[in-house]
């Protein structure tokens, strides 16, 4: 039988933790699931039923309709990657805006959305053979990964990338915008009571501030093949 990891993925946002996932997915011919995404889906159904006033997420009604969501990732033979489907409509543009983002912290910090979101992640991952990334991949959805990355960059080079991906998009931003946002996702995300963003004990920390997506796959493939040698 051929052996198969599962590779969780941690790290600060706008790191590139999504694109990197993805291609070490499409290089080991695995299952690619942005665990972000999930979360964003549910903040965009939130947003779009007015579950989310002033800023706000209306805890009873989200946990209520959590049963309503059907969230599942469709390969894309065209563009050769996963697009993110919310009860059988594409919303991979849609979750890419600014403001979902604004609300996706208030949003994944929900303990009975990531409880549901959590049990969905297990079952993907039950035969191995995925890459998965977010904010709690290695510390609490899979612990007992093979492999642990944990990814970092600096503010200012997660801001731009941020920003470039979002005008890419044909999306309009403000850089000084796109920043203070991603320094207020970090506070969040470190500082909530469900799941805190941290670094797993035995994950192995990638600063890509300065590196390719080419130089860091060179840099992962060496990490996969001492793990499969070691299965």
């Amino acid at each position: 039988m051929e052996k198969k990891l599962i590779i969780a993925i941690d790290g600060y946002s706008s790191c590139g933790k999504s694109s990197f996932a993805k291609a070490i997915a499409a290089m080991l011919n695995y299952i690619y699931i942005d665990s972000g995404a999930m979360y964003r889906a549910v903040t965009l159904y939130s947003m779009r039923r007015g579950l989310i006033e002033n800023g706000v997420p209306d805890l009873k009604r989200i946990t209520s309709e959590l049963k309503d969501l059907d969230i599942e990732f469709v390969y894309n033979p065209d563009k050769g990657e996963y697009e993110t489907f919310l009860n059988s409509e594409n919303i991979e543009k849609e979750i890419r805006s600014i403001e979902v983002s604004a609300h996706v912290s208030n949003i994944s910090k929900i303990p009975e959305v990531r409880y549901r979101m959590v049990e969905l992640q297990r079952q993907i991952g039950v035969l191995k053979g995925v890459v998965m990334d977010g904010r709690d991949i290695g510390t609490v959805v899979f612990p007992g990964a093979d492999l642990k990355i944990f990814m970092t960059a600096s503010v200012d080079i997660r801001a731009k990338r941020r920003y470039d991906e979002l005008i890419s998009k044909g999306l309009k931003v403000n850089f000084d915008e796109v920043r203070k946002n991603i320094i207020a996702r970090d506070l969040t995300d470190e500082n909530r009571d469900i799941s805190p963003l941290l670094r797993a004990a035995d994950a192995i920390l990638l600063d890509n501030s300065r590196m390719t997506i080419e130089e860091q796959m060179v840099w992962v493939q060496t990490l996969i093949e001492e793990k499969l040698n070691d299965c």
